[in-house]
């Protein structure tokens, strides 16, 4: 199945640009799960999670198990590392990845991904396999379990997880970016605020400033890049009273003089792979006292985060500094204060109770502060922030306080 011998392969004018340059640094990454295999007695790793495929391959694809198309990462501890995708896919493919061994299927044609699989594993016989067990489709599951009688699959998702916690510095730089998109987000939904305008033109202000930032990056480093600026999915953004529903998506509904009206851009800021955490609140016209001291004091809960975060500090003690803001102006303790990200949006640790997981310079968090009024209101900020060897770096810094526009 070597598809990607030097006599076979295409050549691509997009593999030889900026995302090109990036490739080894996959490759050292896959290099290591091998060594964590073997240290685990694991012969191959079945991995079907996109973010993870990526993170490891450099390979990304939209046309999943939804369009009934899975694509397949299949690692084995011995070296041997199989990309399966759809045959639809393979200029994408084989412009993206370093991996040399591409298995290329077809809709309706003998099995579809199951004969490469099959091959990949070249005989499961007394192999000891792994998959990510929150994360592997059931179709894919059930093929491993019955067709090759698998029954007691290994579970490598604290694996990868673990590999995921420290951040490279290519990707602190890349997060540093995803920041800029996300600053450039909020001021034009800011800026689009007025009595009268409807909540849906606020998102797509947001998302064509995000888009265009995105691509005056991309662009300044690789004009012929694969990867797309384009700001989509749906935004979580509320006005008025409706701030309370949390992560209602933008409506029809027309801003009213006095309306709070909140953005949140973590279901939508996703920078060349990487997932960002940012929320901004914005006030129109005017505020009143006992909403602007709800505000202030989830304002002050998150700063109160950023002041305990160094290496070394307990992630569940970083959650309690902004519990006891929480508290001591009369509002109900939060169930969590922050989570990780990267190519995901909940990585590991989290800024919550139980998780005594210290700190350290490398890991990138979404840190929030947060505070619901049923029916009333809803107060939220939210950044993202890189651990540093001596404390934080916030990667979204841009005003936080009390705003009326």
């Amino acid at each position: 199945m070597k598809q990607r011998e030097a006599d076979k392969m295409p050549v691509s004018p997009h593999a030889m640009g900026a995302e090109a340059e990036m490739l080894p640094l996959f490759q050292e990454r896959t290099a290591e799960l091998q060594q964590r295999l073997k240290d685990e007695g694991i012969d191959v790793l079945i991995i079907t999670n996109v973010d993870s495929i990526y993170y490891f391959s450099a390979y990304w694809g939209d046309l999943g198990l939804e369009f009934g198309r899975p694509t397949l990462l299949v690692v084995g501890s011995n070296g041997d590392v199989t990309l399966i995708t759809p045959g639809s896919e393979s200029l994408m493919a084989y412009a993206m990845t370093w991996v040399a061994d591409v298995g290329f299927y077809s809709d309706g044609v003998g099995e579809e991904w199951r004969d490469p699989l099959r091959e990949a594993m070249g005989g499961v016989g007394k192999k000891r396999v792994a998959i990510e067990r929150n994360d592997i489709p059931a179709v894919v599951s059930g093929f491993l379990r019955h067709e090759l009688d698998l029954a007691d699959e290994v579970d490598a998702t604290s694996i990868i997880a673990q590999m995921r916690v420290i951040k490279s510095a290519e990707e602190i730089n890349m997060i540093r970016q995803a920041g800029q998109v996300a600053i450039a987000m909020g001021i034009a939904g800011r800026d689009a605020m007025a009595v009268g305008v409807p909540e849906y033109e606020v998102s797509l202000a947001c998302m064509a400033a995000g888009t265009r930032k995105a691509a005056e990056i991309i662009a300044s480093e690789d004009p012929e890049a694969l990867m797309s600026p384009m700001i989509h999915n749906l935004q979580a953004l509320q006005s008025g009273y409706f701030t309370s529903y949390t992560h209602l998506h933008p409506r029809v509904k027309k801003i009213a003089h006095g309306d709070p009206v909140y953005m949140c851009f973590c279901s939508i800021c996703h920078f060349k792979q990487f997932k960002i955490g940012y929320d901004r609140q914005y006030f129109v016209g005017s505020v009143d006292n006992e909403t602007a001291r709800t505000y202030n004091a989830a304002i002050e809960a998150q700063a109160a985060a950023f002041r305990e975060m160094r290496p070394g500090v307990a992630a569940e003690d970083v959650h309690e500094a902004a519990d006891d803001v929480y508290r001591s102006a009369g509002f109900a303790p939060s169930y969590r204060t922050g989570r990780a990200l990267g190519y995901s949006s909940l990585e590991i640790p989290e800024l919550k109770y139980g998780d005594r997981t210290p700190l350290e310079a490398g890991m990138v968090f979404a840190v929030d502060g947060g505070i619901t009024v049923p029916e009333v209101f809803g107060a939220r900020v939210g950044d993202t922030v890189i651990v540093t060897e001596d404390g934080i770096e916030i990667a979204t810094d841009y005003q936080r306080d009390l705003q009326v526009v």
